[in-house]
């Protein structure tokens, strides 16, 4: 299956945010609650919500980055 081009962006934010709000809830809550019978609901409840948040920055963040980047960073 091959997607359009101009969909990269968003399929990178996309991947990129489930991946990380997946591992990052699941670390953070097995840390603060432990694993207990409530662990498996609890988990999936912040990482709907993780996700959430994590898409949004996915996708707006690197336009900023590379933006201050170019800023920043000296070519030669």
């Amino acid at each position: 299956m091959k997607i359009n081009v101009r969909y990269k962006n968003v399929i990178f934010a996309l991947l990129m945010s489930l991946s990380l709000s997946f591992f990052i809830s699941f670390i953070l809550v097995s840390i603060n609650f432990g694993f207990n019978n409530l662990f498996l609901s609890t988990w999936l409840k912040f990482w709907g919500q993780a996700f959430i948040f994590a898409f949004i920055g996915a996708y707006f963040f690197p336009k900023v980055i590379k933006k201050v980047l170019v800023k920043i960073v000296l070519e030669e």
